[in-house]
């Protein structure tokens, strides 16, 4: 892996699914299940709504993209946009 500084911040399931070119029902789904290595999803105790959590470097580890932390705006198709 290449020297690359990775921040603690969160990825939206939106950017992660742009990113892997999948729906963001897969990302939600594969989180929930754990078949989808890239973060956690987790159900607080008396609610049926899951927070979702993607950890930049597992999504790096897995896809080779390296997320710099912009939001949703800056990702087209898994590529950062550049002006």
């Amino acid at each position: 892996m290449e020297n690359i500084s990775f921040e603690a911040k969160n990825i939206s399931v939106k950017d992660a699914a742009r990113i892997m070119g999948k729906s963001e029902q897969f990302i939600r789904q594969g989180l929930i299940e754990g078949y989808l290595p890239i973060g956690m999803a987790v159900k607080r105790p008396g609610s049926s709504h899951y927070c979702y959590y993607i950890i930049p470097k597992k999504l790096y580890e897995l896809t080779g993209y390296y997320h710099s932390g912009n939001t949703s705006e800056g990702v087209t198709n898994g590529k950062e946009k550049t002006n």
